[in-house]
């Protein structure tokens, strides 16, 4: 099976673990009224069943059948699972960690790349992860890549997972996404960087307001260069 291009205008922003893809690109689909892609909940969705069936990250065909046979929906801003709403159980550090594991499978990731391209629809798409740009939307009408230093991406997770509830360690936090930044930019498949076209955004001192309303001037103005 090959993975399609469909005509849909696409927004591909990408950046590292904490630089706030996720909730930029879910404001900027909003206000557009598009369609939204969290592409990282597809690996964690995938290391978090991967876990309650105790498969093992390392057997590739176990893992390439859930990823042949995913069923998830984003509603809201909500990730939903077979029908049945998920959230904090695929955003802890741990399910970060299995997402990373899962993310270097070549196989694993071309079965989502059908999947991830494939929600390219009518009247666009909001899309965010790592390759968007790079990789899974390589013509997308605009591209944009987020960044912030390790220390502030580490606070923005560290009042994120607290404020839901978790016990967390900022140093250790700052750990883990260092570790993940160097898996990400070093893997052989689909390393973390920017598309060679895309507008570099550095997040670190800026407020969610700014950030969106920066986006949203870029997304207008490739938008009306299509037309």
């Amino acid at each position: 099976m090959t993975a399609k291009m469909n005509c849909a205008p696409v927004v591909a922003i990408d950046g590292p673990s904490g630089s706030g893809k996720g909730t930029i690109a879910l404001a900027v689909a909003r206000q557009l009224g598009w369609h939204y892609l969290d592409s990282g909940a597809l690996y964690r969705v995938i290391g978090y069943v991967a876990a309650k069936n105790n498969i093992n990250l390392e057997d590739e065909t176990e893992l390439i059948g859930l990823a042949d046979n995913l069923d998830i929906e984003f509603r809201n801003g909500s990730v939903w699972l077979c029908g049945e709403q998920i959230g904090d159980e695929i955003r802890t550090e741990e399910a970060g960690k299995r997402a990373s594991m899962v993310a270097p499978i070549r196989s694993v990731r071309e079965k989502l790349l059908i999947w991830q391209r494939s929600r390219a629809q009518s009247p666009g798409l909001v899309a965010d992860g790592r390759d968007m740009g790079s990789v899974v939307f390589p013509n997308a009408t605009c591209k944009i890549f987020l960044t912030a230093g390790a220390e502030a991406r580490a606070q923005r997770r560290f009042r994120q997972l607290r404020d839901k509830g978790f016990d967390v360690n900022i140093s250790q936090l700052f750990k883990e996404i260092s570790e993940r930044d160097a898996r990400d930019a070093n893997r052989v498949i689909s390393p973390l960087k920017p598309a060679e076209d895309a507008v570099m955004l550095d997040t670190t001192n800026l407020n969610i307001e700014v950030v969106v309303s920066q986006v949203m001037t870029l997304v207008r103005s490739a938008i009306k260069q299509m037309t």
